[in-house]
């Protein structure tokens, strides 16, 4: 479950735009927004390696954070949001929070795992995982970082839905339970290579040439004929 909570400082920031958010992450800040409930939202940075501490602990991206501003002393309880990547380096490079209150329901996107290697598999059957987060809703120390699916049983041919994942208590699933796919086992695909066609015609023929026995078709040209000696010279010469 995400019920760890952790402390996470922040600092409110006044510079916005392109510019100032390249110069936090050189200074190795993470840009990002606080969102209140009915309050005006709050532009905040945060030490990127505090962020990843409170973020990769056994919560999970599901933690609870206890926000503090500019170093007050009253915490505001905290989820993230949303969150932008470096596509290249993985590093976070702006965070959105969303301010909670522990006693109220929230939905989350939560990450289904799958568990054990389906008897399918050593007959040759491929797993193939459909769905791999499913929207929850339970209060904010309930919701689990991730919920397991047992494949172990799934046989060639086998489907797995959001039905067939086992209940937790105070979740619920938001998704429909039907038509959610979570999980099948199907026989490879094989690949049919196409033929390839024998290019018409007798293999070491020129071009132009008629096959023996065959005559030249109408219209062709003749080769023109040898030249031919006379009396007075050699061929090709001219009588001095």
């Amino acid at each position: 479950m995400a019920g760890e909570r952790i402390r996470l400082e922040v600092e409110e920031r006044e510079a916005r735009g392109t510019r100032a958010s390249r110069r936090l992450r050189r200074e190795g800040l993470v840009p990002g927004v606080l969102y209140g409930q009915g309050k005006a939202p709050h532009a905040i940075c945060v030490p990127e390696r505090e962020l990843r501490r409170a973020l990769t602990g056994s919560g999970g991206l599901h933690a609870i954070l206890d926000v503090v501003l500019n170093g007050q002393k009253t915490a505001r309880p905290a989820v993230l949001k949303d969150y932008q990547q470096d596509p290249r380096k993985g590093r976070v490079t702006h965070v959105d929070l969303q301010e909670v209150r522990l006693d109220e329901p929230i939905q989350a996107q939560v990450v289904v795992q799958l568990v054990g290697e389906p008897a399918g598999v050593t007959e040759g059957g491929v797993l193939s995982q459909i769905q791999r987060e499913i929207t929850v809703q339970a209060l904010p120390m309930e919701i689990p970082e991730h919920l397991d699916l047992d494949v172990g049983a799934m046989g060639i041919g086998d489907t797995l839905r959001l039905s067939d994942l086992p209940p937790q208590p105070g979740v619920t699933y938001l998704d429909d339970p039907d038509e959610t796919v979570l999980a099948t086992v199907t026989m490879p695909t094989r690949v049919v290579e196409p033929e390839v066609e024998e290019e018409e015609g007798v293999e070491g023929e020129a071009e132009g040439e008629v096959p023996e026995g065959a005559e030249a078709p109408e219209g062709a040209a003749e080769a023109p004929p040898e030249p031919r000696g006379d009396a007075a010279g050699e061929p090709g010469t001219t009588p001095g």
